[in-house]
């Protein structure tokens, strides 16, 4: 059974003449384990499909369930609490608190689900370690670079017992090395059991995901397997084979 599901899900802005359909008829569905990459054109829908799939936004028909319960059903409260507690959500602006430090960002979501502050630190700590931050921990966002601030915010929507994870465009403002550090992450979480869904215009990060979805004026027009990315080709050549 998939975590996420979107059944003909249809966006639409407007009325009449001027009305724009942001995504019509989608249908998608994500399991437990599985990370799922959205590509297309600038203007295809991509972070429309996210914002609606983490109850951000109500779509105009259709339905998105997650873990079984339809969000249709869901009160405003109800739906806060879900984005709280099972989803993380990694957007293109950053949407970090300027107040509070790098940990702080990281562990709010847990302390506000009612963790303890020393288990909530300790957690964000060990995230923020896994990409290379654990130095810049009690820096502010404006003390941070802008792949800083991304990492931060990576680690702030992987802590946790998060079980769907929504990122758009993950590795846009990073280098090689630590948009490479952030996709062992969401694989990390991936092996762990998470959903994830990651919208990128970057063929390389696409080709880490277990299936590609391809959106063309908001529609889904092909879904494909990628090919082996090179970490698993590493992987296979480095096992032991038969001698020749």
């Amino acid at each position: 059974m998939s975590f996420l599901e979107l059944r003909l899900v249809s966006k639409s802005y407007g009325e009449g003449a001027v009305q724009v359909h942001a995504i019509e008829d989608v249908n998608l569905f994500v399991e437990r384990g599985s990370l799922v990459a959205v590509m297309g054109p600038s203007g295809s829908g991509k972070s429309t499909l996210l914002t609606i799939a983490g109850s951000l936004e109500e779509p105009t028909t259709g339905e998105v369930v997650i873990d079984g319960a339809s969000l249709r059903a869901m009160s405003r409260n109800d739906k806060a609490r879900l984005r709280r507690r099972t989803i993380g959500y990694v957007f293109q602006e950053f949407n970090l608190l300027a107040g509070l430090t790098a940990v702080e960002n990281v562990t709010l979501p847990l302390e506000l689900d009612g963790l303890a502050a020393k288990k909530a630190h300790a957690a964000g700590m060990a995230a923020l370690d896994e990409l290379g931050l654990a130095d810049r921990a009690t820096h502010f966002p404006d003390e941070l670079s802008g792949g800083e601030r991304q990492r931060v915010a990576i680690a702030r929507a992987v802590v946790g017992e998060r079980h769907l994870l929504l990122a758009d465009e993950p590795s846009g403002a990073l280098d090689s090395t630590n948009g490479e550090a952030v996709m062992r992450m969401i694989l990390n979480a991936c092996k762990r059991g998470v959903a994830a869904v990651v919208v990128t215009h970057d063929a390389q990060l696409a080709s880490w995901a277990d299936r590609v979805v391809f959106l063309r004026d908001g529609r889904v027009v092909d879904q494909t397997v990628p090919p082996p990315s090179l970490e698993s080709l590493l992987e296979e050549s480095s096992q032991p084979g038969p001698r020749r």
